[in-house]
């Protein structure tokens, strides 16, 4: 399924656009217009909804915190269950987590280790906002594969293609973007 030019244009309007944010020379998308915009929100997980019907999905994973809005918002259109990935030492029970590399050190990820059910092959799609460099999603993707589920894809709002993150992550899953900046 793809959205026609129309479709696309209402997301796109809907995303701001805010100039040297966190930091002078990056332009920060905001999808915080997005989310209060009623068409341009419907339009999108209608989009998602279409797209992820068909696959037979187990669960949906967003990833902390932007992906936990889609996230759970399309498990329940899907009726699927919904599994939150989080910074670590947020989760209450065991866990296991994946370090990820950021331009200012290493973070780390974790997901609890009975997220996806006590049988190996679940079909997980992975959620976030945007992908830029990847270090998250890759974490992520590893992170629901080594609990014995199958990451089938990674989608994301934003696709940052000027950027490595979608090459990398392409190397472990496939990839999705609604909407990509070039």
């Amino acid at each position: 399924m793809t959205l026609s030019q129309t479709e696309k244009k209402i997301i796109q309007s809907a995303i701001r656009d805010i100039k040297d944010f966190p930091q002078p020379g990056i332009v920060f998308k905001d999808i915080t217009t997005l989310l209060n915009n009623k068409e341009a929100y419907g339009v999108l997980m209608n989009h998602l909804y279409q797209r992820y019907k068909s696959l037979h999905l187990d669960y949906i994973a967003g990833i902390d915190a932007r992906g936990f809005i889609f996230g759970a918002a399309l498990a329940q259109m899907l009726g699927i269950g919904f599994v939150p990935i989080r910074k670590k030492g947020k989760l209450p029970y065991t866990t296991i987590s994946q370090k990820y590399s950021l331009e200012y050190g290493v973070d780390e990820i974790e997901v609890h280790i009975d997220a996806f059910g006590k049988e190996k092959g679940a079909k997980v799609l992975v959620i976030d906002d945007l992908i830029a460099t990847g270090g998250t999603a890759s974490a992520a993707a590893t992170l629901v594969n080594q609990t014995g589920a199958e990451c089938v894809e990674c989608c994301f709002i934003i696709g940052l293609s000027f950027l490595d993150g979608i090459k990398n992550l392409k190397e472990i899953t496939n990839v999705y973007s609604v909407i990509e900046v070039n």
